[in-house]
């Protein structure tokens, strides 16, 4: 008679069984291994230390353990920096190394962090626990820690730390200027004099001759041409490298050559890099326009633009390079030489007369007139009877003592 067994599994699946549970023990055993390993482990130990050695046994008791976050539910961002930054907060560690080190008070106290969070900030990946993944230095993360080691990558002119300023200016985007950004305020007073916006339109409101820069900071690091470009191979490195020598990376540019500082053109770089499509609540631009709005007296200064003698140089856009002192004209980009004097200029410089270089034109005037200003043959014979029309006027003027002087500029 066949002897039974009360066990529910048959013999042949023990070893199976037992060969699962020992898997299950061992699974078990590396993970609370490898979970020892997270460098915070690390970093809260040492902090605690610093605390007890500083303020005390009981205090040091005080110190959080385990894993730590800010959820900022306004901008969909889960912070953990603080599980390894446990200092921001605490006061007497102004001099320690990071991560042990106080934040410094003054943007905290209009940026809490309860609100803000760091990464909006400061960039990086919120929600990682080890240093290399949250200060962004893994493939496929695009928002690199923004520190001051990045600064002395970059080789910036100025403080090293001054490219967090490129987050800053996403709620600051439409102020003229911000305490604490000297390197954005400088970028922004440079658009203004150079008349960026002659040729780009920027936050709505410019010029078509050049791309629009609005949301050009949205574009992908691979959307650029590095072929022309040495050393770094990166946006940042591309639009400094471009602002301070724009032919030597686009050749047929139209863009002029505006010889910038090394820090003129970095500042300008991170704005640009700055301009993204950013969804932001309403209460995180509390007091800031929603738009880049003209003063008074630059709205003034187009009207009398638009209405008066030189209107058709306005008009037409050749007031974007060219100034036309004697019809009171003045370009904001002042790029080319004043048209105040054209008609003996072009005869000077080329041997031709204005209405026939206008007819084939050369040099950069080729690219403009074919691309950016395309006149008809008519237009064409309108544009050399107001360039004489100029020159009479400067002629009189010159008589009366009154002459503007001729700005030399680049030649076309």
């Amino acid at each position: 008679m066949e002897k039974r067994t009360n066990s529910p599994f048959p013999h042949r699946d023990r070893p199976i069984l037992a060969l699962v549970g020992l898997l299950l023990v061992i699974g078990t055993a590396l993970f609370a291994w490898s979970d020892r390993q997270h460098d915070w482990r690390y970093y809260q130990y040492q902090f605690r230390q610093l605390v007890a050695e500083k303020y005390g046994a009981e205090k040091a008791s005080q110190v959080p353990a385990g894993i730590q976050q800010h959820w900022i539910a306004d901008l969909g961002r889960a912070d953990r920096c603080i599980t390894c930054h446990q200092a921001t907060a605490w006061k007497g560690f102004e001099s320690a190394e990071e991560p042990w080190r106080t934040h410094p008070a003054v943007p905290l106290k209009n940026h809490p962090v309860e609100k803000f969070g760091c990464t909006s900030c400061h960039g990086g990946q919120g929600w990682a626990i080890d240093s290399d993944a949250a200060h962004g230095q893994v493939a496929h993360w695009e928002e690199p820690l923004l520190s001051a080691s990045l600064g002395e990558a970059y080789s910036l002119a100025a403080k090293k730390s001054a490219l967090v300023e490129m987050n800053c200016n996403h709620c600051h985007r439409y102020d003229r200027e911000t305490p604490g950004m000297d390197e954005i305020n400088l970028a922004k007073k440079l658009v203004a004099e150079k008349g960026c916006r002659a040729c780009h339109v920027i936050n709505g409101r410019g010029g078509t001759i050049g791309p629009d820069l609005t949301t050009v900071g949205d574009k992908a690091p691979e959307q650029y041409d590095y072929s022309r470009l040495s050393g770094q191979k990166t946006a940042f490195a591309w639009h400094v490298a471009h602002l301070k020598d724009p032919r030597a990376l686009v050749e047929d540019t139209v863009m002029p050559n505006f010889h910038l500082t090394t820090r003129e053109a970095q500042a300008l770089a991170m704005l640009i890099l700055s301009w993204r499509r950013e969804e932001l609540p309403a209460a995180y631009l509390a007091g800031a326009p929603r738009t880049d709005s003209r003063t008074v007296a630059e709205a003034e200064q187009e009207r009398g633009l638009e209405s008066g003698p030189g209107a058709w140089f306005v008009k037409t856009g050749c007031f974007v390079c060219h100034s036309i002192q004697a019809l009171g004209v003045k370009s904001p980009a002042q790029i080319g030489p004043d048209l105040s004097t054209a008609v003996e200029d072009v005869q000077r410089r080329f041997g031709r007369t204005v209405d026939d270089f206008l007819r084939e034109p050369t040099g950069t005037m080729s690219v403009v007139l074919s691309r950016q200003i395309i006149l008809t043959p008519e237009q064409k014979a309108v544009a050399v009877e107001k360039l004489r029309e100029a020159f009479r006027e400067y002629q009189r003027q010159k008589q009366e003592g009154a002459a503007p002087a001729n700005q030399g500029g680049a030649g076309h």
